[in-house]
């Protein structure tokens, strides 16, 4: 064999600081980069095998082998895979797959710590370079009569290839660690990077230290394969026990038989499932199994409402596994993580260009052998294929849903409440699941019966056409909930931060409908017919309370409005504009300053059929005025939501005056 040596074929003293520092955002992805390389050479070799152009033994496991040598600063993959001849070494790793260095450099000098841009060039194997100083390659090809070869670099610029030792074919990649990157030697950090980036890998893989002592196992003797190495061979005897028969006599009873054992040398534990739940049919998955990967790959041990499990192969490869979990009431705590795969290689979190943005929110995998297995994201947004695959997602997504209200009504109401945000979500991002869904969304009412919109409207039709009362807060807004009941009225509930960009979305897809908070404004079911002749003195009482208030309160901008209520027990109520209302809260969720500039649309309404009203008009200068008006006020806003810190503790303290006056 010829010896080689010179310098790689690039313009080394550029690209390699290139390589070091901004090719991978995480230099830990070296070891994917590696391992999947290993994986390659074992699928090759399969591949020729499958062809009948490799003979291999029928006892061969194939298998990656990561060593970690702390001591030695020192870390290997090893694989059994395809090998390399000299000239497959000089073409592969001396002259880097891509075609001009200046081209490249031109290119992405100046965004090059922008995009993941090393898998366009096949420049997965000098990863190395980011962590390492040095690295070896002793490699065979599984052609007996090809030589072994060993190549080395030192700092990555310089090279050498001379005849190698290696007696078994495939490929071994050793690093020699700088010192900034000595934590990757590190067993428990090599087990956290190789779980996180190569738990589904094609191809067993186990990870070793250099040097540790060797652990045992003691298993039954009959256990035992011509791949373990025995240590010590044992009999347990039998044991046994007296114990009474049934008719009361002690008897010996053997409780354990005799067995004999073998002490081995621990086997080894792949690191990965090498057959993924996603790769097998539906059919072929039970519930359990649906169950049990969410729970090992997501850390959740709440079960998930359901999932979909996608399986593709045209007009392209995807497959994966949806699951859609059970949540909490706040929008906030929702962290959904769809992992992205190429052929059961981890490639990134929640690509918003290949995963609609709206089920994000759910949890998953997703495999796409067709995808880079180096995301560039810049080219991923203008490319029509994850578009598509975009679109098959939503719409399978879609499909399950729509599905199962049809089929499955019950179980859909059932989930609906956990359901609701990300079909609420996708119904405002995404404008073909919203024309999916726009028939399956549902309203739970105040008696807790979910309905669609259709029956929703069809509900209030007589009373109210085109118009769906709804509730935000139950207990602050009980008040109203009985009034309504009270007429006969019904509401719905939306209670989620996201029900406020929900339905202003519904009404833009829907011109006529209107959604009314039930304190928007009193509904005339709930207030007396009032006669021609009493107009001008119901006005008149309006004008003199709102000069009353708005000197007590010293708020001149206060909108005051007296009316007749049917229920003669409320004194004072609040209502606020539905758009004011809706400012209000896109203020607050966005942190737009101060909600309280929009207060001009709140209104209170005092009622004249009771006596404290009544009260109020006979006596405007009365010496208790002031406290019966901010205690009206007061409860008003009690009814309505809430009170600041500082009026709650004055409405505190006047309550308790005026129940002491009452006491005297």
């Amino acid at each position: 064999m010829p010896e080689k040596q010179g310098s790689l074929s690039i313009n080394s003293e550029n690209i390699f600081p290139i390589i070091k520092k901004w090719l991978y955002s995480d230099h830990d992805i070296f070891y994917r980069e590696l391992v999947s390389n290993g994986c390659d050479a074992v699928t090759k070799l399969k591949k020729l095998e499958g062809m009948g152009e490799a003979e291999l033994p029928e006892d061969l496991e194939f298998k990656i082998t990561v060593t970690v040598d702390p001591d030695a600063k020192t870390i290997s993959f090893k694989d059994n895979g395809i090998g390399m001849t000299f000239d497959e070494v000089d073409e592969y790793i001396n002259q880097i797959a891509f075609s001009g260095a200046r081209d490249f450099l031109e290119k992405y000098k100046d965004k090059a710590n922008e995009d993941q841009i090393i898998g366009h060039f096949g420049l997965g194997f000098y990863s190395a370079f980011m962590v390492a100083d040095r690295v070896a390659i002793d490699t065979k090809a599984f052609d007996k009569d090809a030589p072994a070869v060993h190549w080395e670099s030192d700092g990555g610029q310089e090279f050498s290839m001379t005849e190698g030792d290696k007696e078994d074919f495939g490929t071994e990649i050793t690093l020699y660690l700088n010192e900034d990157s000595l934590e990757f030697a590190n067993e428990y950090k090599a087990r956290e990077v190789l779980s996180k980036y190569c738990s589904f890998m094609p191809v067993p893989i186990y990870l070793e230290k250099a040097g540790a002592p060797q652990e045992f196992e003691t298993i039954d003797a009959s256990e035992v394969t011509d791949k373990d190495v025995v240590v010590e061979r044992t009999v347990e005897e039998a044991k046994t026990e007296e114990r009474e028969n049934e008719n009361g006599e002690k008897e010996t009873v053997e409780v354990s038989p005799r067995r004999e054992l073998a002490k081995i040398h621990k086997r080894p534990v792949p690191l990965n499932d090498i057959h993924p739940l996603w790769t097998k049919h539906p059919n072929d998955c039970t519930d359990e199994e649906y169950k049990k990967f969410y729970r090992t790959i997501f850390n959740d041990y709440k079960e998930p409402l359901f999932w979909i499990h996608l399986n593709m192969d045209y007009p392209f490869n995807l497959k994966g596994i949806l699951y859609f979990p059970k949540i909490g009431s706040q929008y906030e705590s929702i962290e959904g993580v769809i992992k992205l795969y190429n052929n059961q290689v981890f490639v990134a979190d929640n690509i918003k260009e290949v995963i609609p943005e709206f089920l994000m929110l759910l949890k998953g995998v997703i495999d796409c052998p067709d995808l880079p297995l180096n995301v560039s994201r810049s080219a991923l947004q203008n490319d029509g294929f994850v578009k598509k695959i975009s679109d098959y997602i939503t719409k399978k997504v879609a499909d399950r849903l729509s599905g199962m209200y049809k089929t499955d009504k019950e179980n859909y109401e059932k989930y609906w409440d956990d359901l609701a945000p990300f079909i609420k979500y996708g119904y405002i991002r995404d404008e073909k699941f919203s024309d999916k869904m726009k028939d399956f969304l549902l309203f739970k009412n105040l008696e807790g019966k979910y309905l669609t919109l259709a029956e929703c409207l069809e509900e209030n039709k007589e009373a109210h056409e085109n118009t769906v009362f709804y509730v935000t807060d139950e207990k602050a807004q009980s008040q109203y909930i009985n009034m309504f009941k009270e007429a006969g009225i019904d509401a719905v509930l939306l209670t989620h931060p996201i029900d406020s960009p929900f339905i202003s979305h519904v009404e833009q897809k829907n011109e006529n409908v209107r959604f009314m908070r039930i304190d928007t404004d009193l509904d005339s079911a709930f207030k007396e017919e009032i006669k021609d002749e009493d107009k001008d003195s119901l006005q008149k009482m309006t004008d003199e309370l709102t000069e009353l208030f708005r000197k007590v309160l010293k708020k001149e901008q206060l909108e005051v409005k007296v009316e007749k209520l049917k229920n003669s027990s409320v004194a004072s109520m609040m209502t606020l504009s539905e758009e004011g209302r809706r400012m209000q809260d896109m203020m607050k969720m966005y942190n737009m300053g101060d909600s309280d500039l929009f207060g001009a649309s709140d209104t209170l309404v005092l009622n004249a059929n009771h006596p404290l009203v009544a009260y109020l008009l006979e006596h405007k200068d009365g010496e208790e005025t002031p406290a019966f008006c901010e205690q009206l006020y007061d409860l008003a806003l009690l009814s309505h939501g809430s009170l600041t810190p500082e009026r709650m503790t004055a409405f505190i303290a006047r309550t308790g005056e005026l129940m002491m006056k009452l006491a005297k």
